[in-house]
């Protein structure tokens, strides 16, 4: 950086410097944490001697808090993959068996925007399409924070639900499927050509549940990638314009992942290894009867407070990825 060219390229310019604000930042978390460790030392050591119960009770309070925090730094170790930094585009798509599935796709997505809030990172629902009786056909939805792609990544595959149903008169026991796929937010430095000659651009009437989210106006967009059909739209925004522009955005993650794909597919091919097909085989079971259990396939990480579970409480199956991946890194 103090090259008297370094400016010379701007992009470039500036991925060096959110690098080293990243590295900055990591050494100064690791500062304040040892400062605490010292702190703990000197207070124990104190009172020690006075053996003042209301001192030994803070600092019980105050180790609690740093485990805490020693812990999610290191959770912040083990993000490996180039985009674990990046912001998360999350789609939920209910699987065959109608309202029973589509009702299990909202549950799913009210688990992710719980979790969201939890942590304090922000969302944003892109495009959702409502059941014909209840639950969702589909969602999309951005989740904006730290590592936001490299903590949900876990979430990718399918979920598998197993409950009496709410729908059936005679009380029976039902399994839902839902994929959940999940990609990184690309970002503007990493380039993405796409020709707007291979775009299909169709405008229509948002549909919604009523009230304010109605608009009188053809402003949701849906885009067509001609050359690999893939197909995005969102409907949230009022303008045409702004909807657009997210659905672009989307559209240049869902590319940039289709490439990676035929990347990786191009060098199976070559070495003749075979990757397992995601669709198809469930990643976690989620059990209401006749017992209750979260359970993930991959990690054999298991909760049985399944209400938890559905209410955000999903970190132990995060972690547990995070960690099974680092260790298959030799990390």
């Amino acid at each position: 950086m103090s090259s008297n060219s370094f400016w010379e390229d701007q992009l470039k310019a500036n991925q060096v410097s959110k690098e080293l604000k990243d590295l900055q930042n990591m050494v100064g978390d690791f500062q304040v944490l040892n400062d605490k460790i010292e702190e703990l030392e000197v207070l124990y050591e104190l009172n020690s001697q006075e053996d003042n119960p209301e001192i030994w009770k803070e600092i019980l309070e105050k180790i609690e808090v740093l485990e805490r925090e020693i812990n999610s730094h290191e959770r912040s170790m083990l993000f490996i993959g180039e985009y674990d930094k990046n912001n998360a585009i999350i789609s939920i798509h209910p699987g065959a068996g109608g309202t029973e599935s589509q009702d299990w796709a909202e549950m799913l997505l009210r688990m992710y925007l719980r979790w969201v809030e939890k942590n304090s990172f922000k969302s944003e629902i892109i495009d959702l399409l409502p059941g014909d009786e209840a639950g969702i056909k589909s969602v999309t939805f951005t989740v904006s924070g730290k590592n936001g792609f490299g903590l949900l990544k876990s979430e990718k595959g399918i979920h598998r639900l197993v409950r009496i149903s709410p729908f059936d008169a005679n009380k029976r026991r039902h399994t839902s499927f839902s994929s959940v796929d999940v990609i990184p937010e690309i970002e503007d430095e990493i380039e993405i050509d796409i020709d707007e000659s291979d775009l299909r651009i169709d405008t229509y009437r948002s549909t919604g549940a009523g009230g304010q989210h109605v608009n009188t106006t053809d402003s949701a967009v849906r885009i067509t990638h001609l050359p690999t059909n893939i197909v995005v739209q969102c409907q949230n925004e009022r303008s045409q314009h702004s909807n657009r522009l997210t659905a672009m955005k989307v559209l240049k993650a869902k590319l940039f992942e289709h490439y990676q794909k035929k990347k990786e597919e191009d060098m199976e091919k070559i070495s003749g290894e075979k990757k397992e097909i995601a669709w198809g085989n469930q990643i976690r079971s989620y059990v209401f009867q006749p017992y209750q259990m979260v359970k993930d396939h991959r990690t054999k990480a298991e909760s049985s407070n399944v209400q938890a579970v559905m209410d955000g409480e999903i970190q132990i199956f995060v972690d547990a990825y995070l960690r099974c991946f680092s260790k298959s890194s030799g990390i």
